[in-house]
């Protein structure tokens, strides 16, 4: 049986420069690309609110 693949989808996003000053410095923190932290970020609020397992 062959897994099944996440596919990643693009999306511009808009964000305020105090904001993505905010997300780059916690990025640079965890050792993580601005985008994988965002994705971090978001997945973590997905399962704390019960939108995602």
């Amino acid at each position: 049986m062959a897994k099944k693949e996440k596919t990643t989808k693009n999306f511009a996003l808009r964000v305020d420069s105090e904001t993505m000053d905010a997300i780059e410095k916690w990025a640079s923190d965890e050792f993580r690309s601005v985008n994988g932290q965002i994705q971090w970020m978001l997945n973590e609020m997905l399962k704390k609110n019960n939108r995602m397992k």
